[in-house]
């Protein structure tokens, strides 16, 4: 494998970048926004499922009364 010089390195890093496509400002806030909600939907799921599973366990094993 042939060495590179840290140069050939240096340009080959702007080349690559170069064809990257990066999202507009709105595309990266409606982005950064939609994460937000899908976290705390999911963090409201899985609370109600751990309530749930609480529940059954707890009359499962008597602890309900």
């Amino acid at each position: 494998m042939a060495k590179t010089s840290p140069a050939e390195f240096v340009r080959q890093i702007r080349q690559e970048v170069s064809k990257v496509i990066w999202p507009t400002r709105k595309e990266a806030t409606v982005t950064t926004i939609m994460v937000f909600i899908m976290a705390a939907v999911m963090s409201v799921f899985f609370l109600g499922v751990d309530k749930l599973w609480n529940f059954v366990i707890q009359l499962i094993l008597g602890l309900g009364a």
